[in-house]
């Protein structure tokens, strides 16, 4: 099956957790917001379908995912889609729903690290909340970053099978969205995560194991892989990392 994927051109953000897992499994798939509009996609191709009235399932918003006639919204939901039919998650159902809420875990977090430098509102410029987010950073890498990043250490510590993966005794998509989780805080916070780093030996092993993964390896190197920037959910603003 050709997927499509959903999701604004030139960031990595929320649509980048679903990229990951078709990379690692080597799926056929076009990334439509960064296809040409020659060619059909594009943002015009994403506001089409949002703006189709005739559209029965309508997602709230991207990222979403088009399997056939299937469309699914949401990256938690579109990753319990995804895994069986990837093998990105084992098939008995007490694993898939603990991979599930993993997942739904670092959700959560991914809506607190974008919210450092958006407290009060997205529709406000990072410069008319700034004040704000200096204070919500503060209590983030004091706190919150640390609570998050500890729990996934203690997951991977508790690992009943003693492999090197969150889940059961081999990758699963929630590993690869840890990964992404770790390079955008590196990227956003790079000295609060130099400080925790060494407390953190399982997670951040984990993350240079999955970048090591050769269909992995190969994405990061090539064109497809968006680089981090300051219109992304991971926004690096050294006031907010001293």
């Amino acid at each position: 099956m050709r997927y499509e994927l959903y999701y604004w051109p030139t960031i990595p953000g929320r649509g980048e957790f679903v990229r990951l897992a078709l990379e690692e499994a080597g799926a056929d798939y076009v990334d439509v917001g960064n296809g040409s509009s020659k060619e059909g996609l594009g943002v015009p191709a994403i506001n089409a379908w949002l703006e189709d009235d005739d559209v029965l399932y309508l997602p709230f918003a991207p990222p979403f995912l088009k399997a056939g006639d299937q469309v699914v919204s949401h990256v938690a939901n579109i990753l319990q889609f995804l895994g069986p039919r990837l093998g990105l998650v084992a098939q008995d159902d007490a694993t898939r729903l603990w991979t599930h809420g993993l997942q739904l875990t670092l959700t959560d977090f991914v809506a607190e690290i974008h919210d450092v430098h958006h407290p009060i509102g997205s529709s406000l410029h990072y410069r008319e909340q700034r004040a704000e987010a200096h204070r919500r950073a503060a209590i983030f890498t004091g706190e919150r970053l640390t609570r998050f990043l500890r729990y996934f250490e203690q997951v991977l510590m508790r690992n009943p099978h003693g492999s090197d993966y969150l889940v059961g005794d081999g990758l699963s998509y929630v590993d690869l969205s840890l990964f992404h989780v770790v390079r955008g805080l590196e990227y956003a916070f790079p000295n609060a995560m130099q400080r925790i780093a060494p407390e953190l030996p399982q997670v951040m092993a984990l993350a240079d194991r999955v970048a090591e993964r050769p269909n992995i390896a190969a994405y990061l190197a090539s064109s497809r892989r968006l680089p981090f920037n300051e219109n992304g959910i991971f926004r690096h603003y050294p006031e907010l990392d001293p």
